[in-house]
Protein backbone atom coordinates (compact mmCIF):
# COMPACT_ATOMS: atom_id res chain seq x y z
CA UNK A 1 0.00 0.00 0.00
CA UNK A 2 2.84 2.38 0.84
CA UNK A 3 4.48 1.70 -2.53
CA UNK A 4 1.23 2.50 -4.35
CA UNK A 5 0.96 5.80 -2.48
CA UNK A 6 4.53 6.73 -3.46
CA UNK A 7 3.90 5.85 -7.11
CA UNK A 8 0.68 7.88 -7.09
CA UNK A 9 2.40 10.91 -5.55
CA UNK A 10 5.21 10.62 -8.09
CA UNK A 11 2.79 10.37 -11.01
CA UNK A 12 0.76 13.36 -9.87
CA UNK A 13 3.89 15.42 -9.27
CA UNK A 14 5.37 14.48 -12.64
CA UNK A 15 2.11 15.24 -14.42
CA UNK A 16 1.85 18.62 -12.74
CA UNK A 17 5.41 19.52 -13.64
CA UNK A 18 4.79 18.54 -17.25
CA UNK A 19 1.63 20.62 -17.52
CA UNK A 20 3.37 23.71 -16.14
CA UNK A 21 6.69 23.32 -17.98
CA UNK A 22 5.46 22.67 -21.54
CA UNK A 23 4.10 26.21 -22.13
CA UNK A 24 7.28 27.70 -20.68
CA UNK A 25 9.53 25.60 -22.92
CA UNK A 26 7.45 26.39 -26.01
CA UNK A 27 7.70 30.10 -25.20
CA UNK A 28 11.46 29.88 -24.79
CA UNK A 29 11.95 28.32 -28.23
CA UNK A 30 9.76 30.99 -29.85
CA UNK A 31 6.19 29.73 -30.02
CA UNK A 32 4.00 32.62 -28.79
CA UNK A 33 0.25 33.18 -28.50
CA UNK A 34 0.25 35.34 -31.63
CA UNK A 35 2.57 33.20 -33.74
CA UNK A 36 6.21 32.29 -34.20
CA UNK A 37 8.81 34.81 -33.04
CA UNK A 38 11.20 36.12 -35.70
CA UNK A 39 14.72 34.69 -35.51
CA UNK A 40 13.81 32.04 -32.94
CA UNK A 41 14.43 28.32 -32.89
CA UNK A 42 10.81 27.78 -33.90
CA UNK A 43 11.28 30.07 -36.92
CA UNK A 44 14.22 27.93 -38.00
CA UNK A 45 12.08 24.80 -37.54
CA UNK A 46 9.33 26.35 -39.68
CA UNK A 47 11.87 27.25 -42.35
CA UNK A 48 13.30 23.73 -42.38
CA UNK A 49 9.79 22.27 -42.67
CA UNK A 50 9.03 24.60 -45.59
CA UNK A 51 12.21 23.60 -47.41
CA UNK A 52 11.49 19.91 -46.82
CA UNK A 53 7.96 20.30 -48.20
CA UNK A 54 8.96 22.19 -51.31
CA UNK A 55 8.25 25.71 -50.12
CA UNK A 56 5.23 25.41 -47.85
CA UNK A 57 4.46 24.06 -44.44
CA UNK A 58 1.81 21.34 -44.42
CA UNK A 59 -1.42 22.39 -42.74
CA UNK A 60 -1.92 20.41 -39.55
CA UNK A 61 1.71 19.36 -39.21
CA UNK A 62 3.48 19.67 -35.86
CA UNK A 63 5.00 23.14 -36.24
CA UNK A 64 1.87 25.09 -37.26
CA UNK A 65 -0.17 23.29 -34.61
CA UNK A 66 2.17 24.35 -31.80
Amino acid sequence: MKKLALVTVGAVTGGGMTVTSVPVVLGVVGFTKVGIATGSVSAKMMSAAAVANGGGVALGSLIPVL
